[in-house]
């Protein structure tokens, strides 16, 4: 038995007709990891930056400043910066405009960093599941041999045994890395989320100075009033309190006194 049997072309042979998905999960996963790997990397590589760049330029006046940084620099923190500045830099917004802006911007960033996380947990949860299913097949080939032998050999049985446990060892060895690089990008992007949080938190900070300083103007919906009908007759001076309810007596003088006025005429 030569080296050569235990390569990884052989194993992949041995191991039956459950290796090729097996294969195809493992280059999906390898390729969403570095894909992830990447991105988070950017996102996460100027955060700290641009918040200090952009809070100095737009607290010394030059908005237009900030916008240039923000839309300069790749990463969710950036997106949520520059989507409060051009609602600030207009001078007037209306009343939850501001924090809408930036909760809508954040959670399509939010969307965009979470790309991906579905496709490795499928994996870490199939891939075990395909190596089971094909250790139960060599287990079937196994005992399918026993029967059509009539006897109990062990070089009947380990062909499928062979197959059992080259699957399951196939989908174990795929599942745990891919599951490990689930749960750390898991953790980058609460990290992320934290940076996002501290990017919300300064755009309302510095909406909230500019309008003590009279720099941006912040329009607040008044309370609407319905109008009452009749307005200056006797009823809409009870509706206002002014005047005390009219008792049904008083009416029925005053139609009695209006028909012989009538008569009279």
């Amino acid at each position: 038995m030569g080296g050569s049997q235990f390569g990884l072309l052989t194993l992949f042979a041995d191991g039956g007709a459950m290796m090729y998905p097996l294969v195809l999960c493992s280059l999906i996963a390898l390729g969403v990891i570095i894909a992830k790997a990447w991105t988070l990397w950017l996102a996460h590589k100027g955060a700290n930056a641009v918040l200090a760049q952009v809070e100095e330029a737009a607290r010394a006046g030059r908005i237009d400043e900030a916008m240039q940084i923000a839309s300069e620099t790749p990463g969710p923190t950036a997106a949520i910066l520059l989507a409060g500045l051009r609602r600030i830099r207009l001078g007037t917004v209306s009343e939850g405009e501001l924090p809408r802006a930036v909760n809508t911007a954040g959670a399509i960033e939010l969307g965009f960093l979470e790309r991906g996380l579905v496709i490795l947990a499928t994996v870490a949860n199939v891939a075990p599941l395909m190596g089971f299913l094909g250790t139960v097949a060599g287990m079937i080939r196994a005992f399918a041999a026993i029967e059509a032998a009539g006897d109990v050999d062990p070089t009947l049985v380990a062909g499928g045994i062979k197959v059992a446990l080259l699957t399951t060892a196939t989908g174990l060895t795929i599942a745990i890395p891919v599951n490990i690089g689930y749960n750390y990008f898991v953790t980058r992007i609460d990290s992320l989320i934290l940076d996002m949080e501290q990017g919300t938190r300064q755009i309302l900070n510095l909406a909230w100075d500019m309008e003590k300083e009279g720099k941006l103007d912040i329009v607040r919906k008044g309370i609407a009033r319905r109008k009452l009908s009749g307005v200056g007759s006797a009823s809409s001076q009870v509706a206002r309190g002014v005047a005390p309810p009219a008792s049904p007596s008083s009416e029925a003088e005053a139609e009695s006194t209006e028909e012989n006025s009538g008569e009279g005429n």
